[in-house]
């Protein structure tokens, strides 16, 4: 029997267990050198990196959207306001897939494709990470109230409170105020990064584009604490953003219903100027849009109806539309007569109804058959709208006279005012013709000139301003939507005329008005105030020598243009306006009542005894 003390060795396993006490014991504090180098390494040598990157996840400096300036009437009559939006937003970095956290959404609340597509262009161009990327605007409740109960299970969804543009008289300043719309893939390119960081939308069209710098504002910024989230706990610091400019317009909002109510279903412009200032006091064009629509971006199948329709909603008539003026430009052409020397008070002609140039055959109609008859002088030809007389006084003074006095009046040119869009018409000359077409100036042209067709076209905008410049006597004014602080300036300049020749063309456009063979009779009932104005109508489409004129046998679209022009009181002339009423066909009837319901809305608002747009208005 083997003893079993004999097979222990005490000294072999003590040795054995020391070892393995130290071996361990060294590992341990190996382990403990490494854990103590790597803290000293965070702690110490990458101190200042690693409290950088966790201040960029823990705090996040947003930047505070300025709000947008304010647009007012001249009574101060809020046109263009800012209401509360609430916006659903995205933190792509705190989602954690972020395709599937869209689509949740849209099981919940939904999200149209255009949204989707919008907000992967926008999550490509954003500026820098962490940066909320706006998906569906103007939350309503229930959609609020979905995304409150479900938010936990939402990773990275903000819903924030920004304020949107509204406009509380969307159709009747859609063309004069335009409208703000989300910046896109082209916009973006061109714009201030940092003054547009959380700015969405910018103006478009109108006095929102043009007056964009003063609108905007100056972007704020705040410093926010989030958690592993992503959500804010608290905020830490803010700059707050600075305003933009509100903007006071000379536009009132009351006249402007009237114009554009007057025009009821007819496609045309009203434009009504402040003579003294140049301020404009409506501005219409019909048909319109709801400017609203656009704010929040609208669909493509309403933008596409708009964009497609035959009545051109989206087209501002007042800036854009070049009409050929008609009998409108005879006052001015009746004074470069009279200044010019071609004609005076008692140069008469006989009116067969037609009138030819020299060894042609050609007969150039005037619009009465059969004519106006013997002993035609200028103011009659002005008061009966007298074709004949103005083809016979427009070839003696040639072209050269009559694109020298049109220019004068403003024709051809922009008219300088502050919107981003407008177009200069034409008022043909030698030089135009020789460099638009190519071809010599005959005077067949000129006789077609003379009553303002042929070559010469003209917006709305421009006969407001030439009609101004007529009632203020050749005072030359830019006219202007925006106030400025001081409202009476001087005029840039003035249209040379004796006292007795702007007498006579102002007597004469009364008696458009106020005689009973005047274009304009029809609007004189019931007067108590002078209207000096002149009816005029637009040819659409040519009739052969041959062949008369017969609106039955047109159709609506083909039919001529009416147009009038205006000012009063002639005594004290106030306010010029234009009219223009597409396939209107004549002047008197469609375009001169619309002028008069305007004038007399403008002499209740501001009897004589007040005067207005000055920098001693009260308002």
């Amino acid at each position: 029997m083997t003893d079993d003390r004999a097979l222990k060795n005490p000294q072999f396993e003590s040795r054995i267990f020391v070892l393995r006490l130290l071996f361990g014991l060294l590992v341990v504090v190996l382990m403990v050198g490494v854990l103590l180098w790597r803290y000293f390494h965070l702690q110490v040598v990458r101190y200042e990196g690693l409290v950088t990157l966790s201040d960029r996840n823990r705090v996040l400096v947003e930047p505070v959207a300025p709000t947008r300036g304010l647009i007012y009437d001249r009574n101060g009559v809020l046109l263009a306001d800012n209401r509360p939006s609430f916006n659903l937003s995205i933190v792509a970095e705190r989602a954690e897939d972020l395709d599937s956290l869209i689509e949740e959404i849209d099981s919940l609340i939904g999200v149209s494709d255009t949204e989707k597509t919008r907000f992967y262009k926008q999550l490509k161009r954003r500026r820098r990470p962490y940066e909320p990327v706006p998906l569906r605007l103007d939350l309503n409740e229930r959609e609020q109230g979905v995304l409150a109960v479900n938010e936990y299970h939402l990773p990275g969804v903000e819903v924030t409170v920004q304020l949107l543009r509204s406009y509380p008289f969307g159709r009747e300043l859609a063309h004069v105020l335009g409208y703000v719309g989300r910046i896109n893939d082209r916009e973006i390119q061109t714009l201030d990064p940092v003054r547009y960081s959380g700015t969405l939308v910018l103006g478009k069209t109108g006095l929102e584009r043009y007056y964009e710098d003063e609108l905007l504002g100056q972007v704020g910024y705040q410093t926010v604490e989030t958690n592993a989230r992503g959500r804010v706990m608290r905020h830490l610091e803010r700059t707050d953003p600075i305003a933009g400019k509100d903007l006071h317009l000379y536009l009132d909002s009351r006249l402007q219903h009237v114009a554009y109510e007057s025009l009821g279903e007819e496609r045309g412009a009203v434009v009504a100027i402040e003579i003294a200032t140049g301020g404009v006091l409506a501005m219409a064009s019909a048909p319109t849009f709801d400017a609203n629509e656009f704010v929040t971006g609208i669909s493509f199948d309403n933008y596409d109806a708009l964009l497609n329709s035959p009545d051109r909603p989206l087209f501002d008539r007042v800036l854009q539309g070049q009409y050929p003026p008609g009998s409108t430009v005879k006052p001015l052409y009746g004074l470069a007569a009279l200044e010019s020397g071609i004609a005076n008070k008692d140069y008469k002609i006989y009116d067969p109804g037609f009138y030819q140039l020299k060894n042609e055959e050609r007969k150039y109609r005037d619009w009465k058959k059969g004519g106006h008859g013997s002993k035609i002088y200028l103011r009659d030809a002005i008061i009966q709208s007298c074709d004949t007389f103005f083809y016979d006084v427009g070839v003696r003074m040639t072209i050269d006279t009559l694109s020298l006095y049109g220019s004068r009046f403003g024709l051809g040119q922009k008219t300088g005012i502050d919107m981003p869009i407008e177009r200069a018409g034409i008022m043909p000359s030698r030089a135009w013709k020789r460099g638009a077409r190519g071809l010599a100036w005959y005077p067949g042209d000129t006789v077609n000139t003379s009553i303002g067709q042929g070559f010469t076209l003209a917006t709305p905008m421009q006969l407001a301003v030439a009609t101004s410049r007529i009632a203020s006597r050749g005072e030359m004014r830019s006219p202007k939507l925006v106030r400025t602080e001081h409202a009476l300036l001087p005029p840039a300049g003035r249209i040379q005329a004796s006292d007795d020749n702007w007498n006579y063309i102002h007597q004469a456009m009364q008696d458009v008005v106020h005689t009973r063979r005047g274009t304009a009779q029809i609007i004189n009932r019931g007067l108590n105030y002078h209207i000096a104005g002149k009816t005029g109508t637009a040819q659409v489409i040519g009739i052969k020598q041959d062949e008369e004129y017969d609106a039955e046998t047109v159709a609506k679209r083909n039919r001529d243009h009416a147009l009038f022009i205006a000012f009063a009181p002639v005594e004290n002339p106030r306010i010029a306006v234009s009219i223009i009423v597409e396939n209107g066909e004549h002047g008197s009837s469609t375009a001169a009542p619309v002028a008069r319901k305007l004038i007399d809305a403008f002499m209740e608002y501001y009897p004589d005894s007040e005067f207005i747009g000055g920098e001693n208005d009260p308002r």
